[in-house]
């Protein structure tokens, strides 16, 4: 159902946040730039009118989104540091400080999941929006952009047949017991045995044993699917998909295509990237648009399957072009999109620096501009959450690149408000600083005549 449009009535035992905050504050003045009331009339469409208890605030909810993927906090403390900072819950829209959670925070996964991959794009959007409004982002600066791609880890495990095997073993024989299903044996104690001695016998490098140990925990797996396969006539939709996982999982070979990496992610793909850390890495593939010349994320996006970078470019750039409405003209890219299949009407444009003696000064300037955008994937991965996804699913993947875009250009944005604040401190330090050295060198100018008197 959706929120109720409650009357503010006056409190008199509560404090009003006006009184106790700081107008100047960054975090109040992106409060007052961010265009609330549009924003709930797009996100509004997702409620239902009747159906169900009132939900809580649209903006209450949008904006504690907004400060977890800001500040890098779980759905748990942002909640809990809601109560306790009063700049969060005027962000928020409250106008009375409150002392109580304004939700559970399942809540918050429960609002990712209404909106969907699709809505969630609004709360990017109206970011871009914000930047436009006060300049900080303009079309001059659209003819620039840098576009390349990264990958958004899964929060799986490392995968081994043996691990998987044991867990989908776990799981079917969950499932047969919800069901009341009869087993010849659940395999609960010798699979578990199993697992710990392949484990040591990998970590002794006795991979003969190891391998034994794996096939049986495989037999293990096959016997309890085909059991339940033989003594169930009707399956509903949970335990086909369980039964279905199964079945790829025992079909797979090392040489297979589109293998099971884990039972609870099956969309995870293993993509290589060349890093000499860490040569694999388990999510999947987001590409990224940023402008060149004053770097805000401008368009973000997950793609599946593992696709070859020069075939995410053409919707990249698109995608672009709809958040912005503005037209791309020069695109900067890295060698990974060579043979890409764009055919739009901005020039793409690939830093190559073993053929740049046939280009323009001006060319070779924005191509050498062109890694610029590597730091800001490891912003995105170090303080915006997207070094480790935690959210269920494709649209999981989609929406939580999304909202670590969101939170990058909400962070531009409150530095923005913050430099005013830093210079005049700045100045303020300089000044006592100058003041205190002619203090200084007047008392050692004193100290030195007293001396000389005495001599």
């Amino acid at each position: 159902m959706r929120p109720r449009n409650e009357q503010k009535t006056l409190e008199i035992f509560k404090v009003r946040l006006e009184e106790i905050i700081n107008k100047t504050h960054p975090l109040v003045r992106l409060s007052d730039m961010i265009n609330w009331k549009e924003l709930e009339e797009k996100l509004l469409v997702k409620y239902t009118e009747k159906m169900g208890a009132p939900g809580k605030e649209i903006r209450l909810m949008v904006g504690l989104q907004y400060l977890k993927y800001m500040y890098n906090e779980s759905d748990e403390m942002i909640v809990q540091k809601f109560v306790e900072n009063p700049y969060y819950q005027y962000f928020c829209g409250n106008e009375y400080f409150e002392h109580s959670f304004p939700i559970d925070p399942s809540s918050m996964t429960r609002f990712r999941k209404r909106m969907g991959q699709e809505t969630i794009e609004e709360l990017f959007k109206e970011t871009i929006r914000s930047a436009a409004i006060i300049k900080e982002i303009k079309e001059k600066d659209f003819e620039q952009l840098n576009v390349d791609t990264t990958v958004e880890e899964k929060a799986i495990s490392f995968p081994t047949d043996a691990k998987l095997y044991y867990r989908m073993l776990k799981e079917l024989v969950e499932q047969a017991n919800r069901r009341e299903i009869n087993l010849r044996q659940s395999y609960k104690f010798v699979s578990k045995k199993a697992l710990t001695k392949q484990a040591g016998y990998a970590h002794a490098k006795q991979m003969k044993r190891a391998r034994k140990m794996t096939k049986k925990l495989k037999t293990y797996l096959g016997r309890v699917y085909r059991d339940i396969i033989k003594n169930v006539e009707i399956k509903d939709e949970e335990l086909i998909n369980k039964l279905s996982i199964a079945e790829r999982l025992l079909s797979q070979t090392k040489e297979s295509k589109n293998k099971l990496y884990s039972i609870h992610a099956p969309e995870v793909e293993c993509i290589s990237k060349g890093k000499a850390h860490k040569r694999y890495e388990f999510g999947c593939k987001v590409s990224m648009v940023t402008t060149s010349r004053s770097n805000w994320i401008v368009a973000i996006q997950a793609h599946h399957g593992n696709p070859y970078d020069g075939h995410t470019l053409k919707s990249s750039i698109e995608k672009a072009e709809e958040i912005t409405s503005w037209k791309a003209k020069n695109v900067n890219v890295d060698l990974g999109y060579r043979g890409h299949d764009y055919d739009g009407q901005a020039q793409v444009n690939i830093a190559n620096r073993f053929k740049m003696k046939n280009k323009t000064k001006s060319l070779i300037k924005w191509l050498k501009r062109r890694s610029a955008i590597e730091p800001i994937f490891g912003h995105l991965k170090s303080d915006n959450r997207l070094e480790r996804n935690l959210l269920k699913g494709k649209d999981g993947d989609h929406i939580n690149a999304v909202l670590a875009a969101c939170g990058f250009n909400l962070r531009k944005l409150y530095t923005v408000f913050l430099l005013p604040i830093l210079e005049w401190l700045e100045n303020r330090i300089t000044e006592k600083y100058f003041l205190l050295l002619i203090e200084l060198n007047a008392k050692s100018l004193l100290f030195v005549q007293k001396k000389r008197l005495i001599q």
